[in-house]
């Protein structure tokens, strides 16, 4: 009897057994699908976000840098952060001078503030202080009308380029351009609206102003420490510019030779390493849930085919009389415990799928899973199936033909 008899053999066997028991069959399949469902949805929300992390971060882009007075992650005594000299606008023009790989760099001032036009009012807005070259650093960019220019800016002109979801609320069904509404109590005109960028790490973009840095600093007050964006030629001149820029702010600012830097100089890449560790933990965790409840599921496999074998003894003994040889008997249960742990997989990853969309439309979390993580759940089911599978049908295969037809 050639293998793939008995392959062929053994699967019908298999399959006419698991037909026999069904209750059987339906709770072992319940034990591996709830593994491998726990397991796709934790897989499947992490990877919704990597893929939204990763497509916000690239809104960002990787040919910037901002220099500040906090870095974007705090190591360390705060208050040593805290003490640190205020950044200057003066240092802009160093900045800009300071690497020959350097296209722009603007000073950006924040506020929070209030929009009030007409009737209609809206908080919660985020007003940026800039300069024209703002336009070149940030991935901003103007739907309609202008961004503000060098006239606006010496000027201390009280115009504004407004965000998405200000022409959608603030002037709902209303050209805005050329209005006036009020900011924070201030008159100001609107000359530019910005195409939607939805959320970045959290921040709405779309509820931003714009406006010139002399009149924000007029507006606001002038006792601020700006942070600097700047532009980079090619994300590849990055780390050359970081190297070249601290040299230059460090003699800018006094910095005396062996002390730290009292300034920052900030990376998109930084944060993307920081949430690198941050996943890499979660999947640990994710790895950790899944091959518990996998080993559950395995034991259960292994405990009904054990129950099995003992029930089909008298069977095993005929069919060993017959002629039927150890493989045989060994492939027919392994296939039957991999089909078990395979149905179970496959049901295990539909709802565990359904259950990751599931949580990414009733909260703000995303799920996305990627169809190598489906084959890897389904196939990992049926490995633990023949894992779990192995002792039982070496059991069967090793029944003495002849104890194993007094069985009763």
């Amino acid at each position: 009897m050639s293998f793939r008899v008995d392959v062929w053999e053994g699967a019908r066997i298999a399959l006419f057994s698991l037909k026999s028991n069904r209750l059987r069959t339906v709770l072992t399949t319940v034990g591996i699908g709830v593994g491998v469902c726990t397991l796709l949805a934790i897989l499947g929300i992490i990877q919704g976000i990597n893929h939204s992390f990763s497509e916000q971060l690239s809104h960002i882009g990787a040919n910037t840098l901002q220099v500040s007075k906090f870095p974007w992650t705090l190591q360390g005594d705060w208050w040593a952060y805290r003490n640190r000299k205020d950044l200057s606008v003066d240092l802009v023009e160093v900045v800009r001078n300071g690497s020959e790989h350097v296209l722009a760099a603007a000073p950006v001032f924040f506020q929070q503030g209030e929009g009030l036009f007409l009737e209609r009012r809206m908080g919660a807005l985020t007003v940026v202080g800039t300069t024209p070259d703002y336009a070149a650093v940030s991935s901003f960019t103007v739907s309609s009308g202008r961004f503000f220019t060098e006239t606006d800016l010496d000027e201390r002109a009280a115009v504004a380029v407004i965000g998405a979801e200000l022409v959608r609320t603030l002037f709902a069904g209303i050209n805005p351009l050329g209005h006036r509404f009020l900011l924070e109590g201030k008159s100001y005109r609107v000359v530019g609206t910005l195409e939607p960028k939805g959320t970045i790490l959290g921040e709405n973009q779309d509820m931003v102003v714009l406006v010139p840095s002399r009149t924000f600093l007029a507006h606001f007050g002038k006792r601020r420490s700006p942070n600097i964006a700047v532009a980079v030629d090619s994300p590849d001149n990055v780390l050359t510019v970081q190297d070249e820029l601290t040299s230059v702010l460090r003699r800018a600012r006094n910095t005396p030779p062996g002390t730290p830097d009292d300034f920052a100089i900030n990376r998109p890449e930084q944060l993307a390493n920081i949430y690198a560790q941050l996943t890499g933990a979660l999947y640990g965790v994710a790895i950790g849930v899944g091959f518990i409840t996998m080993l559950v599921g395995g034991i259960g496999i292994m405990n009904i085919m054990l129950v099995s074998v003992r029930e089909r003894t008298r069977e095993i003994g005929i069919r060993r009389a017959m002629g039927a040889r150890k493989r045989t008997i060994v492939l027919q249960f392994l296939m039957e415990a991999s089909c078990v742990s395979a149905v179970g997989g496959t049901l295990g990853t539909g709802v565990g799928l359904g259950l990751a969309r599931t949580v990414s439309f009733i909260t703000p979390l995303a799920a996305a899973v990627e169809p190598l993580t489906v084959v890897f759940g389904v196939g990992f089911a049926a490995m633990v199936g023949l894992l779990f599978g192995i002792w039982p049908a070496a059991r069967a295969a090793n029944l003495d033909p002849v104890e194993a037809l007094r069985h009763e």
